[in-house]
């Protein structure tokens, strides 16, 4: 098969483990069909979950799959913040967790304007801003507008919330947990729009018009 073949074509729903990047991910996928791939919103290398996976001539397809909403299962340590918003950051400060998580998730529902943190891709000055961090270099980093349309407290104890959220595409819960005062600690994707993580299956291939017609 050719490099970059227009077939397979269609829709892979992949389950990101811990660890690799999405990059890494749909370069697996290139590997295994010898097609041009791409995804419809990256995922940190930390969290897992579900990534859309676009091969062939569905590629391009992505602009219609990028905007979707999200929902995220999240783990927050509530007692201290650190400099990248998750456990892989330097610890900024550390404080007792607030006993009542309510008013806080409250001030987080519906629109939102939070700074994008600084470990990310977003380019500042023409850089990727988490290449401007890991050299040590202090940014202002833009802020975006998203929607929260629900943030739910699913447990908490210790200091620990367990958090379930949707969310507006180019929405950051790393953003979130830091102003909760806490840092994600574990992060999962669990659906984008109509499409949910307990599909997942890298063996198959979803067609287009499948897919597109669950928009």
């Amino acid at each position: 098969m050719p490099p970059r073949a227009l077939d397979p074509s269609g829709l892979f729903l992949i389950d990101k483990p811990e660890g690799p990047s999405s990059f890494a991910v749909v370069a697996d996928v290139r590997r295994r069909t010898g097609a041009r791939t791409g995804h419809a919103g990256t995922l940190d290398p930390f969290a897992t979950g579900l990534l859309l996976v676009l091969s062939g001539s569905a590629t391009k397809l992505a602009p219609r799959f990028v905007g979707l909403d999200k929902r995220y299962l999240t783990d927050v340590d509530l007692t201290a913040v650190t400099d990248t918003g998750d456990r892989e950051g330097a610890v900024l400060e550390r404080h007792q967790p607030p006993a009542d998580l309510e008013p806080l998730l409250e001030a987080l529902r519906g629109e939102i304007e939070l700074p994008v943190p600084a470990a990310s891709a977003v380019k500042v000055g023409g850089e990727r801003a988490y290449k401007l961090h890991r050299r040590g270099v202090a940014v202002e980093m833009p802020v975006r507008r998203s929607h929260v349309a629900a943030l739910d407290l699913v447990s908490y104890r210790d200091g620990l919330a367990r958090l379930d959220l949707r969310v507006s595409s180019g929405t950051y819960v790393r953003a979130i947990a830091t102003e909760l005062g806490g840092h994600c600690t574990t992060l999962r994707r669990t659906e984008v729009g109509p499409f949910r993580v307990e599909e997942a299956d890298p063996e198959r291939l979803l067609a287009a018009e499948d897919a597109l017609a669950r928009l």
